[in-house]
């Protein structure tokens, strides 16, 4: 099996750095309680992944991860479409919603923690609010560029409301609206850690680099930022095709089916 020259590509760089890693190590650059080499961070993750602990901790991060963005990216359509349906709620509310969006997702660990506690709810929140954001705006966007014509039809093939966004609304809204998907999955990633991190869990990919670090493990921290990397790539990767193969014909359709 012949492997893909673009893949070869992408494994210089983490060969490269491979290489280095034992160079500093073997060589005594760096202090080995600091750094730890990669035969031990490799031990680390057999017996990690042998005993099942690290699959339950990334079994609970992406549990997590995916909840939190099922409900925030929920609301965010839902958001989005109601509240594209009225200019005098947009004109009360997108400017607060704008102001809210400029502060920093982990700004409001403090207040969540004091809300909700540090449980799993807190977590939850936390991720859901990430991707609130993101999906609400792109798919205000979606609907805001949808064209005159368009938005006439509804009168003209007499559609009620719920028709008129199922059948013309959400469809002539989708591109933007995967985009805020997309947005919104990559985003949940990287703040369920931080969630796990700040918010301390008794399981997750967080909470083991949260572990490794208290007990100045790390082998246990490296090999928990090599799995997270690794998960997020493939996130990313994932979205980016499932996109890219739900819009394949945005290129090409030119009215919206109403009937």
């Amino acid at each position: 099996m012949t492997i893909p020259r673009k893949l070869l590509r992408g494994l210089v760089l983490p060969a490269v750095l491979l290489v280095v890693w034992q160079a500093v190590c073997s060589l005594g650059i760096a202090d080995a309680r600091l750094v730890a080499s990669p035969a031990a961070v490799w031990r680390y993750f057999a017996a990690s992944a042998g005993s099942g602990d690290l699959l339950v901790d990334l079994g609970a991060s992406l549990g997590r991860d995916l909840l939190g963005y099922a409900i925030g990216a929920t609301v965010g359509v839902a958001g989005g479409v109601l509240l594209s349906l009225s200019r005098l709620t947009r004109d009360l509310l997108l400017p607060g919603i704008n102001a809210l969006k400029q502060v920093s997702i982990f700004a409001w660990v403090p207040l969540i923690s004091i809300w909700f506690g540090l449980g799993e709810g807190a977590r939850l929140f936390v991720i859901a609010f990430s991707v609130w954001f993101p999906v609400l705006f792109n798919t205000l966007e979606g609907i805001a560029a949808i064209p005159r014509e368009l938005r006439e039809l509804p009168a003209v093939y007499g559609l009620n409301l719920w028709q008129t966004v199922r059948r013309l609304i959400l469809p002539a809204a989708l591109p933007s609206i995967f985009t805020g998907l997309y947005v919104g999955l990559v985003m949940a990633w990287m703040v369920t850690l931080g969630a796990e991190y700040m918010l301390t869990s008794t399981r997750g990919l967080g909470h083991l680099l949260f572990d490794g670090r208290e007990n100045f493990r790390m082998d246990q921290v490296l090999v928990g930022a090599i799995v997270v990397g690794i998960v997020g790539y493939l996130i990313h990767a994932i979205a980016d095709a499932i996109e890219r193969r739900a819009l394949a014909w945005r290129g090409t359709v030119t009215e919206i089916r109403i009937l």
